[in-house]
């Protein structure tokens, strides 16, 4: 009895130590994987900001690609992402006129674009695509007072047709997008 209590030990330490042994060997793999993972996104970010700055414009030391294909707000911001950017989102009054000026020669002068800005999480608090409040803000005033569409318009555009100015939209509306990359 005191023998097969033994062997019983003895394979229960050697199954134990096994696990132990895959836990490991798992716990690395994944490791390696997000170093990876994290390295192909940095490089990636890398090489397409660099091609962009040939194709797109620089505004205020960040490049942007105009995309003139309709898309819903989260297509739009997948594809920008996918690419190493993000929508784009004018930190100041001088760059969201260039940025229209970009639009209208880019796109055209009648076609608004998707902002990398939405008030999903909290009606009423815009943020950009990184989560952060929104500081810098260009909605229309003078004609109807922006944004005013509730619940149902969460995501927000600027508008060729008003100078500029910022409307509030349904994301899943289909609009034209501008990406930004940062120079790296």
């Amino acid at each position: 009895m005191l023998h097969q209590k033994q062997l019983l030990y003895s394979g229960v330490k050697s199954i134990s130590s096994n696990i132990m042994d895959a836990r490991r060997v798992c716990l690395m793999f994944c490791l390696l994987l997000l170093a990876h993972c994290t390295l192909q996104q940095t490089s990636s970010k890398k090489r397409n900001s660099k091609k962009v700055c040939l194709r797109g414009t620089k505004i205020q030391g960040k490049c942007f690609l105009s995309d003139p294909v309709k898309k819903t707000f989260h297509a739009a911001s997948e594809d920008c992402f996918s690419k190493g950017g993000s929508l784009s989102t004018p930190l100041t009054g001088d760059e969201n006129e260039q940025l229209y000026q970009y639009v209208r020669q880019s796109i055209g002068p009648e076609e608004p674009i998707w902002l990398g800005v939405n008030d999903m999480v909290t009606e009423g608090q815009w943020l950009d695509q990184s989560g952060s409040s929104v500081r810098f803000k260009n909605w229309e005033t003078e004609i109807t007072l922006q944004p005013d569409g509730g619940r149902s318009q969460n995501c927000g555009l600027l508008s060729t047709t008003a100078h500029g100015k910022w409307f509030d939209e349904s994301c899943r509306a289909e609009k034209a997008s501008v990406c930004e990359f940062n120079i790296v």
